[in-house]
């Protein structure tokens, strides 16, 4: 690409006579080999007038002081071509300002036949009534732009040729950190069918890599939960006597079991000696029951939700039963817990107020 934007004079072949072609045009050549994603065919095959402008998707000269390249967009008229008939695409604006520089020189020559369509044209890159011949590219131009980059002409995919800039091109624009679909990719390449387009649009590792990691497969197949380190507990030998020192985060509280990952009761903490709820979260816990109460008896159910309802239920009781006799990590099993009897909550006799206390009016 670097060689592509600073081609000089010395850089290409030359004859008898110097440079077998212009240098404008062998620079527009170059540009278009490296921007359009054309075959050599096409590229050969351009006309004059190929190249416009646009701006707020209203056509302007290509030569207007009001509106900046960069903010322009530049239109590329692509003829008939193996795979369908004449389209535009849109292209970078340098590869735009490459042609206009040339057709600007481009000397009065006499329409020649294209043979694709059986029309007399004006072809845009013709020199003294030829037009540039095929194999330019891949005898010039690309030889000529690795000896000016100082890299090999061939590559563990063999030979560079005029159809590996039109691959990498639609690689790179399918790759792209705002990438196009691959429909938009084939009607940029002209292509009859998608198929013909998934040949060229390749993943790259770096692409496939990061759809893989935003697809969060291990995200969703292994949860995480915080777990928070009394420092004190450990620093002051606490843990080592017992006492505890890791709390699992749980949201509406904390465990202090230190297998919690192991736990075949972490749908019941509330009732495990190692639970302790958050105090934010209290008041939340005893309105959220109350809420539930109400809402099983004012909302009326239909008859599928009702038969949700019973089999979820239904569930949750046969997972109860099948954990009945497991041991929770304090000790006892949930029917022994069930057995426990409730203790009394302590209660505070208060002696009744002295009328004559001033205190009590």
């Amino acid at each position: 690409m670097w060689a592509g934007l600073n081609v000089d004079p010395e850089d290409f072949p030359t004859n008898t006579y110097g440079l077998c072609y212009p240098i404008e045009l062998i620079r527009a050549v170059t540009l278009t080999w490296l921007f359009s994603g054309l075959r050599s065919d096409e590229i050969a095959r351009l006309r004059m007038g190929c190249i416009r402008w646009q701006h707020d998707g209203f056509p302007i000269p290509g030569d207007s002081d009001e509106v900046l390249a960069w903010d322009a967009v530049c239109l590329l008229d692509v003829p008939t071509h193996k795979t369908g008939t004449s389209f535009t695409k849109p292209v970078d604006p340098l590869l735009g300002k490459a042609i206009e520089a040339w057709q600007e020189l481009r000397p009065q020559q006499p329409k020649m036949l294209d043979r694709k369509t059986g029309e007399q044209v004006d072809f845009l890159f013709a020199h003294r009534a030829k037009r540039l011949a095929k194999t330019y590219i891949n005898t010039a131009v690309i030889p000529s732009l690795c000896r000016k980059a100082g890299v090999p002409t061939a590559d563990v995919r063999g030979n560079i040729t005029s159809h590996r800039a039109r691959s990498t091109i639609a690689s790179q624009l399918y790759n792209a950190k705002e990438p196009m679909t691959l429909f938009e990719l084939q009607a940029w390449l002209g292509h009859r069918s998608p198929e013909s387009t998934q040949h060229y649009a390749k993943i790259t590792p770096s692409t496939l890599t990061k759809a893989y990691t935003e697809a969060g497969y291990f995200a969703r197949n292994v949860r995480t939960v915080e777990v928070l380190l009394d420092r004190d507990a450990i620093t002051s030998g606490a843990g080592a006597n017992g006492e505890p020192w890791q709390y699992y985060d749980l949201g509406h509280g904390l465990c202090s079991y230190s297998f919690f990952e192991q736990c075949q009761h972490r749908m019941a903490c509330a009732r495990c000696d190692f639970y302790t709820p958050k105090e934010s979260t209290r008041s939340q816990l005893v309105e959220a029951k109350a809420n539930l109460q109400r809402m099983l008896v004012s909302i009326p159910l239909t008859e599928e939700e009702r038969a949700a309802v019973d089999d979820g239920q239904s569930a949750l009781d046969r997972l109860l039963e099948r954990l009945a006799e497991v041991a929770t990590p304090a000790g006892p099993t949930p029917n022994e817990l069930r057995a426990e009897p409730r203790r009394p909550l302590p209660l505070t006799v208060r002696s009744p107020p002295d009328p004559t206390d001033r205190k009590c009016c």
